[in-house]
């Protein structure tokens, strides 16, 4: 048979095997890519995050650390969520990981051990800044998966409250499947490990994945909440994300509002039905009820 007789047939499953190798070679070629981009500041202050004289509050008292997902960045992927947390009494901070040299704007590139050591690194900044004993993190997609690595490897269960993941690849991800794909495309694995491990590391079965889920899921000490949408198309099968432990709550968006179509990007950087459960993870002892009605809250 023939390699491109075997390619998924439905338009989702093209759209996105496309644009992972669109994304692969953009990466390779970082002089287009930064030529194409025209670079922003995305390490400033941005409505009221990132801001190192908040202190938290008697009723907010941990700070909420945002790590973004892959391509993602500090300010992008938050647009949304960090004023929501910010106008909720929050001291809120984002950070920059894994960026790739000649690569402007498109982070969580680099390999993700290695990002959960930039990770470590600003927590502690935050932490010294505010002089909270931990903080509270919400992470996007490889950003709700990689501070599982700094929690179980690194000494970060010590330093954070609670871990809340928003369509995180916690075991993987088989991008539909795609990823068996590879080996019908002479040279692309290579090229994948070559120019973009962060992708790589992601894969189900990789060497990373397989050393992260050598130990259990959960660390003691953490509260773990996920939140996963069934019509995420990037970390599937969709289930894969929800972890196994006894301080973990596992969340289906359409178990709570059964008409929101969210899927992998929309949860993480728009959808406010997802985020009024953020808030209730964040505050559990104040926690209200999430439905339809939240995302207008």
């Amino acid at each position: 048979m023939l390699p491109w007789t075997r390619a998924p047939r439905t338009p989702r499953a093209r759209r996105t095997l496309a644009a992972l190798l669109l994304a692969v070679a953009a990466v390779a070629t970082p002089t287009a890519t930064a030529a194409a981009a025209t670079p922003t500041a995305v390490t400033a202050t941005s409505h009221g995050w990132n801001d190192y004289s908040c202190k938290p509050s008697a009723a907010h008292p941990r700070p909420v650390v945002l790590v973004h997902g892959t391509f993602g960045n500090s300010v992008d992927n938050w647009l949304v969520l960090a004023p929501y947390l910010v106008n909720r009494g929050y001291c809120v901070y984002s950070l920059d990981y894994g960026q790739l040299p000649g690569v402007p704007l498109f982070n969580g590139l680099g390999p993700v051990d290695k990002s959960a050591g930039q990770l470590a690194t600003f927590v502690d900044k935050v932490l010294a800044s505010t002089g909270a004993p931990k903080a509270d993190i919400v992470g996007h997609s490889q950003g709700g998966m990689m501070p599982n690595y700094y929690l179980k490897f690194l000494g970060g269960a010590a330093k954070v409250n609670a871990m809340i993941g928003l369509a995180p690849d916690n075991h993987g991800t088989t991008l539909l499947g795609l990823t068996k794909l590879l080996p019908y495309f002479p040279g692309a694995g290579d090229l994948l490990n070559e120019h973009t491990p962060g992708l790589a590391d992601q894969v189900a079965g990789s060497p990373f994945v397989t050393k992260l889920n050598s130990l259990p899921d959960t660390v003691p000490g953490v509260h773990y909440t996920v939140i996963a949408t069934k019509y995420d198309e990037v970390v599937t099968p969709y289930r894969t994300q929800f972890l196994d432990g006894p301080d973990v709550h596992n969340v289906l968006l359409q178990d709570l509002c059964p008409v929101d179509l969210s899927e992998h990007v929309a949860i993480g950087t728009v959808d406010r039905v997802a985020y009024h459960e953020v808030a209730n993870a964040l505050d559990p002892a104040h926690a209200t009820r999430t439905n339809c009605a939240s995302a207008v809250g």
